[in-house]
């Protein structure tokens, strides 16, 4: 009994496989597909192909970042967000060494 289980988990998961890479493989062509198509028009309309492309600015993300803890990129609206020396308690000062 256990090997006509081990059988049927094994047929199982041989499917689902099948199933995900077959669906996949449709996806992948139902992109190319379209872009094809979108090439296709663009010829008979005699355009230029614009390439999908999604325009990231690093920047933006820092700017998020700020935005969201109520200030402003740039150091503007933090006040004094420098820690100052009084503000620092787990160093001891020691001499330089010559």
């Amino acid at each position: 009994m256990a090997s006509l289980f081990s059988f049927v988990l094994r047929l199982c998961l041989l499917l689902a496989g099948l199933v995900f890479a077959i669906s996949l493989a449709l996806a992948v062509v139902v992109l190319l597909l379209g872009w094809g198509l979108r090439s296709l028009w663009a010829r008979l309309t005699g355009r230029r192909v614009a390439p999908f492309v999604m325009r990231i600015d690093p920047r933006d993300g820092f700017a998020e970042v700020y935005r969201r803890a109520g200030g402003a990129p740039g150091g503007a609206g933090h006040g004094s967000a420098a820690p100052t020396l009084h503000d620092v308690t787990d160093v001891e000062p020691k001499s330089p060494r010559r």
